[in-house]
């Protein structure tokens, strides 16, 4: 049985960046529903259009992602069901807009047919590995929740927008739940973690990506030597730096990408990291924005970078077993970000000590979770 499980470590192919390339359209797309705004408050239609686009999306990716690490052979077929569904994504990205209830039966119809061609692949392989009692049970439990979501995605966009909303929070939460419980009871279907955790790395450089584009925004200005111009866009890029370099710290150090996990979990927590890296672009983006009411730019900065810390420790559970954080750690995480929101709430009607504030505190993470690892490393050579 351990022959049956041999698998050659599987590399990243062209094919999967190039499918991530629709992503990043997406991605800006979707971040311009947070533009509409409303007595000085993002439109509350519009953000929870947000929401649920930016993570039907995600999943979207994440269950294309575990298809090609299962079962990618880089043929032919693989080319024309990525390519296809890269076309329908086009349809999702022009659907998301200000007038998004118009394009809304566009939208489910989009995402409920990339359901089925995800469904339609694990079908093919079911038929492929009918001598396979492993790989064909998996396939099995992974093609039922795709295509009950698919129905759900599908009746929401032919109801009304308060149906609808319901119908597609019901088809992401459904897809979440329902694959997570099919994997927890097959027997079968192997993942190569390092593939998933490098795909998933992937593409939160891609989310980066996006959110440098919006820094640029940071450097506007008439021509002339401008303090104003020259404080925020170094507060803006040290801030996107630090993010950066904490995911990349804990990918490099210590996430065990040799482990023997199924990877829905750790899939599961980058939607939360996706989304959240959406929700600090956005907030860079509006704290330029004098119509954004003070309140709404502070509550959404403090709410992006905590979430996207929350689901970045969640990771905890898939690293290395001298690297999982001690209780010290997380309790001096945690005084720091309470300190983060009392300084942030204190200071919440001068942007330029909010953004300084913001730094300290994502710098201040950094550094925590350095000194830690090196503590450790310390010990082990010991």
């Amino acid at each position: 049985m351990n022959q049956l499980f041999d698998k050659k470590e599987k590399k990243v192919e062209y094919i999967e960046l190039i499918y991530d390339l629709i992503f990043v359209y997406i991605i800006g797309r979707n971040n311009s529903l947070l533009h509409i705004i409303e007595n000085g408050f993002v439109n509350r239609t519009a953000f929870l259009a947000y929401v649920l686009c930016t993570l039907a999306v995600v999943q979207i990716w994440n269950y294309t992602t575990f298809y090609i690490n299962m079962f990618g052979r880089k043929g032919i077929r693989d080319h024309i069901f990525l390519f296809v569904n890269m076309y329908l994504m086009y349809f999702i990205g022009q659907s998301v807009q200000e007038s998004f209830e118009r394009y809304i039966t566009q939208f489910h119809i989009a995402w409920g047919l990339i359901l089925v061609n995800i469904a339609l692949q694990y079908l093919i392989e079911m038929r492929n590995h009918k001598a396979d009692v492993w790989n064909k049970d998996i396939c099995k439990r992974m093609l039922l929740p795709f295509l009950f979501e698919a129905v759900l995605v599908f009746i929401g966009g032919f109801t009304g927008q308060t149906a609808g909303v319901i119908l597609s929070a019901l088809a992401i939460l459904s897809g979440i739940v329902l694959t997570m419980l099919g994997r927890n009871k097959s027997p079968g279907g192997q993942v190569d973690f390092a593939h998933l955790t490098e795909r998933a790395m992937l593409y939160v450089v891609f989310t980066f990506g996006e959110m440098i584009i919006a820094l640029a925004s940071y450097f506007n200005g008439d021509g002339s030597w401008d303090t104003g111009t020259v404080y925020f866009s170094l507060m803006a890029f040290l801030l996107v730096a630090g993010l950066f370099l904490i995911y990349g710290y804990v990918y490099d150090n210590l996430i065990d990408r040799e482990g023997d996990y199924d990877g829905m979990s750790y899939m599961l927590i980058h939607i939360f990291i996706i989304f959240a890296l959406n929700n600090i672009t956005a907030s860079l983006e509006f704290m330029r924005e004098d119509e954004i009411n003070l309140l709404a730019k502070m509550l959404f900065m403090i709410c992006s970078l905590i979430v996207y810390f929350t689901f970045v420790f969640m990771l905890k559970g898939h690293a290395k077993c001298n690297c999982k954080p001690t209780n010290k750690l997380l309790l001096t995480l945690g005084v720091s970000t309470i300190l983060f929101i009392v300084l942030m709430v204190a200071f919440r009607k001068i942007m330029a000590v909010n953004i300084l504030v913001s730094v300290i505190y994502v710098y201040s993470v950094f550094i925590v979770i350095h000194g830690f690892y090196r503590g450790v490393k310390e010990k082990n050579n010991e």
